[in-house]
């Protein structure tokens, strides 16, 4: 169970803690459990800290799973077995990882649960240290923690740890032996795939499937959420095979479980919510015509074989080794068909601006992969405009329905023009930045639209809004910045119809869009 950030409140009267020799300088004293994904982040920056500070560990947990948890994070400070969770019921713990400062005499000067990089911060130039957390490392500025061990409703005998983002190497692959008469498809489809059949991941097909990726089998690529799994190279080349990948396609395979896994792009959130929101994977560069990706006609069909496996790759493994099932943990209310599959390349070929990678600092002749948590494709169809404000209005009049018509400020999307809408805005002069400064100045929501809004929208929501005025109407304004959209060039070079994707929660606290070299 997860829990918002927050401090704790302690007596500052209370007699001091006992059991811990300080000495003359503040220590600090973490509470962790061997599992919680958010304890397990926290830990490199405390090992930073340990460098110049007193830094203690108390582990809720049993002495192996403490063990490889400390092997696996290379603690650089003393860690402590909390017996009998003792020590967390003497500081009154709810949440870990829980932070307390104490003074030599072993009162809490100050305390914080989750992890905060901007309290982590505060404490290291409290304790006269540097700070130790960069805002832009990848990691998030925040994230809520899970609840106390002693507060569990069960006790457990033995807790079994999560992987840790510091080690190398992961467990092995289970090898299944199936019984004769079984049909390996069949069994198959029933235990690992989704709802299609998958092709059986043989000894051989995996061993095929890397002749060109010299590397270890057990190499930790990435952890994958929700249930963070080791997505070990052994691992992706299973979900691989299943999906019916070619060699080459781990070239693109492995750095898109890594992107997955950013925390910028929070695919833990994405995979639990009751959104309908999926990862789209938008590739460039050279990489699309050399494994034959599609881009033109059908960008969003069942166009290519590289599409369609990349795409289903990466779902079978969010499934498999991420445990988001769509009968258990994925708790999406209605779903969205790219949960079998959600990807597309650009038609840079005619693409009258830079390609979507240049834009986000890559070089043309990289490749790059982007990831974006999205809704289905909402088509718009534009057959006689001749401006671009009248190819554009058209598309904004899609964009202000994203995530729900009377909801501003809170979603970002993706605009998929066709080439002949981006020709006719291209023509007349107009930048791409243009184009997406037209469209955030121009789409919004009437002020009328909330006259019979409920009242929770209409008075907590709505204050934060900013009044605009849309050929003469009254509006409030449906997206933050012009940044908050962004615009690809895909499809078929016949036919005026474009695409609007709207995504799920914007921002640190939400999704951010990620692009990876290839």
């Amino acid at each position: 169970m997860r829990y918002p950030d927050t401090v704790l409140n302690i007596d500052q009267t209370a007699p001091p803690i006992p059991g811990f020799d300080l000495g003359s300088d503040p220590a600090l004293i973490v509470f962790f459990e061997t599992d919680c994904p958010t304890c397990r982040l926290a830990v490199p920056y405390l090992n930073k800290l340990a460098r110049g500070a007193r830094v203690i560990g108390i582990s809720q947990d049993d002495d192996a799973a403490t063990n490889l948890f400390t092997q696996q994070l290379a603690t650089a400070f003393p860690v402590k077995l909390d017996s009998g969770l003792a020590l967390s019921r003497r500081f009154d713990l709810r949440f870990v990882p829980s932070l307390f400062l104490l003074d030599h005499d072993g009162r809490v000067l100050r305390s914080h649960f989750g992890f905060d990089k901007a309290v982590l911060n505060e404490i290291a130039v409290q304790m006269r240290c540097a700070p130790v957390a960069d805002e832009f490392d990848g990691a998030p500025q925040s994230k809520p923690g899970c609840m106390s061990r002693h507060l569990e409703p069960e006790a457990r005998g033995e807790f079994a740890p999560a992987p840790a983002s510091g080690s190398t190497r992961g467990v092995p692959a289970s090898v299944i032996e199936i019984p004769d008469g079984e049909d390996p498809f069949e069994y198959c489809f029933r235990t690992f795939g989704d709802a299609l059949p998958v092709i059986p991941p043989t000894p051989e097909r995996i061993a095929r499937m890397l002749s060109g990726t010299p590397m270890d089998l057990a190499e930790v690529i990435a952890r994958v959420p929700p249930c963070y799994g080791e997505a070990t190279l052994e691992k992706i080349t299973a979900n691989a095979v299943m999906a019916g990948c070619v060699p080459d396609m781990m070239r693109v395979l492995l750095p898109l479980v890594r992107a997955v896994c950013d925390e910028r792009l929070n695919v833990h959130g994405l995979q639990a919510t009751t959104h309908f929101a999926a990862p789209l994977v938008i590739i460039n560069g050279p990489i699309r015509n050399e494994l034959g990706f599609a881009y033109r006609q059908n960008v969003f069909s069942n166009m290519a074989r590289a599409n369609s496996t990349l795409g289903r790759a990466l779902q079978l493994i969010l499934l498999n080794i991420g445990g988001a099932r769509p009968d258990g943990i994925d708790m999406s209310t209605l779903g969205n068909p790219g949960k079998f599959c959600y990807c597309i390349a650009e038609h840079e070929e005619a693409n009258p601006w830079e390609p979507f990678h240049v834009e986000r600092g890559f070089q043309r002749q990289q490749s790059a992969l982007t990831l974006f948590a999205a809704e289905a494709p909402h088509g718009v169809s534009e057959h006689t405009a001749r401006t671009p404000g009248q190819v554009l209005k058209s598309i904004s009049y899609a964009l202000a329905t994203v995530w729900t018509y009377r909801a501003c400020l809170g979603s970002e999307a993706v605009v998929v023009l066709s080439p002949e809408h981006a020709r006719t805005v291209h023509r007349a002069g107009w930048t791409k930045q243009q184009a997406r400064e037209f469209l955030f100045e121009n789409t919004g929501v009437p002020l009328r639209g909330y006259e019979d809004a409920p009242d929770a929208e209409g008075s907590q929501l709505v204050s934060k809004y900013k009044e605009i005025l849309i050929s003469g109407e009254r509006c409030y304004q449906k997206f933050r910045s012009p940044d908050s959209i962004r615009i690809v060039v895909a499809g078929g070079t016949a036919g005026k119809f474009s695409a609007v994707i709207g995504s799920w929660a914007a921002g640190p606290r939400g999704s951010e869009m990620v692009t990876y070299p290839i």
